[in-house]
């Protein structure tokens, strides 16, 4: 039965030394939770890497109890238990090696939606707000669904946004879902609840929100989704972990750029020089890698290149800078194959106007 077999694995996956990885080689071995729990210390000792610390309390009664009493507090409230083994999780989810064994949900989500995680700081500013209103904008009637961390700042304005636009939004926690954290969330994931979203955790109901477990958590935001976008971060920030994952599924990361001088924006900024994200341009480039209908997108004005008509020695200088957030003088020279010398005052003329800004170490980027 399948209430035994949730019973067993929970039991298994509480005992001490049984993360997600030997949970699984424990199932190829034995073929079910329930087998796996029943074998003797014998045949135990016999699964390669096994040794006597970690069979030790496997079969252990407490951790039964236990289970029993997880399952008891499930089903009072509306938590599903979706097992890895039985093929439960979301699809991409599934795919990782260390996918959650088990995986409690509130609420439903559709598994065929297109699922993007958007990550950053707490403190996020004016220009990362602007920047996910518009973009989870663009993605309306898109049979998106937007995933993050259900965290203040970047995690809840993605998930507020996601509402009034609604699209469904899946918050994945840092401990078990006897509570929520930041309490000042509590409206906000009920909200998602019963808009087609959900609340998910690989942890229990003991399960408190400590610092490790948001590092862990990180994993399955990453895990969940084809594309991560980080919006701001610090040198260090906690989406510098997600980005990590991401980048170990083999999994498309975009960044949002900003000033260097800018404390949230230094992450982003690293990880694009890095290699380890995909400049974000304009929001096209997502929406063309999520296979989303080019004709049926409107392009929110964030990065939107305003149409303007020069003479003929200015027009494909303004074009070309238009075409990147910044670039240089020397990298407009290359591209467009005119010497610096005779583009300096073909930029000055344009910045005079207004139409371009000058930035420090012979940027240019629209005004």
């Amino acid at each position: 039965m399948l209430q035994d077999e949730i019973l067993y694995s929970i039991a298994l996956r509480a005992t001490p030394n049984i993360g997600d990885i030997n949970f699984m080689k424990l199932i190829d071995a034995a073929g079910s939770a329930k087998e796996a729990w029943l074998l003797s210390k014998k045949l135990l000792k016999e699964i390669p890497g096994f040794g006597s610390k970690i069979i030790k309390n496997i079969g252990n009664d407490e951790f039964l109890k236990f289970a029993e009493n997880e399952l008891i507090f499930c089903e009072k409230n509306n938590i599903k238990i979706k097992l890895r083994h039985q093929n439960q999780l979301p699809k991409l989810l599934s795919q990782c090696d260390d996918a959650p064994a088990i995986l409690y949900q509130k609420g439903d989500f559709d598994d065929n939606l297109i699922p993007i995680s958007i990550v950053g700081t707490r403190n996020m500013t004016n220009y990362g707000r602007e920047f996910v209103e518009e973009f989870i904008t663009s993605l309306k009637n898109k049979n998106i669904l937007i995933v993050s961390g259900l965290a203040l700042g970047t995690d809840g304005q993605a998930h507020t946004e996601a509402l009034k636009n609604n699209i469904p939004t899946v918050g994945v926690l840092a401990h078990g879902l006897h509570l929520i954290y930041p309490s000042q969330h509590r409206k906000l994931a009920q909200e998602m609840i019963e808009n087609g979203g959900a609340i998910v955790s690989e942890f229990n109901s003991t399960d408190k929100p400590d610092r490790e477990h948001f590092l862990q958590r990180n994993r399955i935001v990453a895990g969940f989704s084809g594309i991560t976008i980080v919006v701001e971060t610090a040198f260090g920030g906690g989406s510098i972990s997600t980005v990590s994952y991401a980048n170990g599924y083999n999994r498309e990361v975009y960044a949002l750029p900003g000033k260097i001088s800018d404390k949230y924006s230094q992450g982003c900024n690293l990880i694009i020089s890095q290699n380890k994200a995909r400049i974000i341009s304009k929001f096209q480039d997502i929406l063309d890698d999520l296979g989303i209908d080019k004709q049926n997108v409107s392009i929110p004005s964030l990065f939107e290149t305003k149409t303007i008509k020069l003479n003929k020695e200015a027009q494909p200088i303004y074009d070309c800078i238009a075409e990147n957030i910044q670039i240089s003088l020397d990298d407009l020279s290359e591209k467009l194959e005119i010497p610096p010398f005779k583009l300096l005052p073909i930029l000055l003329d344009l910045e005079l106007k207004s139409y371009i800004k000058a930035l420090s170490g012979k940027q240019y980027c629209l005004s």
